[in-house]
């Protein structure tokens, strides 16, 4: 099967893509501390976001954007991924 309406990027991932927002979907595959401050404000109006967060404890969160200035999280469960790293960028 051939997808093409997939574009890769290699960027800070804690910024997102807000030159593409709004985003139906964001699938984050790293853990996070926390959330991420700026991905949330790129889902559209009903979309979803999967994000890991925590430290030494992570767990799954479902943050769907309600209305504009409003969102519900609900945590999904304990889970394990490799640290999302701020300002990472190719070296």
């Amino acid at each position: 099967m051939k997808f093409s309406n997939i574009q890769s990027f290699y960027k800070d991932g804690y910024l997102g893509l807000p030159e593409f927002a709004p985003f139906d979907k964001i699938i984050v595959t790293a853990g996070a501390p926390s959330i991420p401050e700026l991905l949330p404000l790129q889902l559209s109006i009903g979309g979803i976001m999967l994000v890991p967060t925590g430290l030494e404890t992570q767990k799954l969160l479902r943050i769907e954007r309600t209305s504009e200035n409003s969102w519900e999280t609900k945590d999904l469960g304990n889970v394990k991924f490799v640290p999302f790293l701020a300002g990472t960028r190719p070296g």
